[in-house]
């Protein structure tokens, strides 16, 4: 239900606050700010987000818990959906959700409210019963050189 009152809710929170602020400044101007909230977010997105993809590949590198890199990518990639979308409410959100802190408190209070049921790295061995993998190997057979004959009731001409 909560999903829906967000897809209720924030655009008309949208069209407030482009009425509210079209008001005060301009249309062309409200327009203009809306592209460079957008300009500026992608590119606070792009410098974020190799940030910390570099974090991720270190903790996979080390073998440490790659949670929190994860955790912060999607964040970061929320930040970036929130921001590309027009408007000042989404765009207010998705330059929150690029301050490092701010992730980090979003990150607790998503982990108060989420269970991990199981985590482990590195590959799992597969047990005997579980695999359904043949292993076999093959050899194409070339075909022998025999003169052409007519159909074979399977084909039709």
């Amino acid at each position: 239900m909560w999903i829906f009152s967000a897809f209720v809710a924030v655009p008309l929170i949208e069209i407030g606050l482009f009425i509210q602020v079209g008001g005060l400044i301009g249309l062309w101007p409200t327009l203009g700010l809306v592209l460079l909230t957008a300009l500026i977010g992608t590119s606070l997105v792009r410098a974020q987000g190799a940030r910390a993809l570099a974090d991720l590949r270190g903790a996979m590198s080390d073998l440490r818990d790659p949670t929190a890199p994860l955790a912060h990518g999607a964040l970061i990639l929320f930040a970036g959906a929130l921001l590309l979308t027009p408007g000042f409410f989404t765009d207010t959100m998705g330059i929150l959700l690029l301050i490092p802190q701010v992730r980090a408190a979003v990150m607790r209070w998503l982990a108060k409210r989420m269970q991990v049921a199981s985590f482990t790295m590195g590959p799992r061995p597969a047990k005997p019963h579980e695999s359904n993998v043949i292993d076999g190997d093959f050899y194409e057979i070339e075909p022998e050189n025999h003169p052409k004959q007519g159909p074979s009731g399977w084909t039709r001409h």
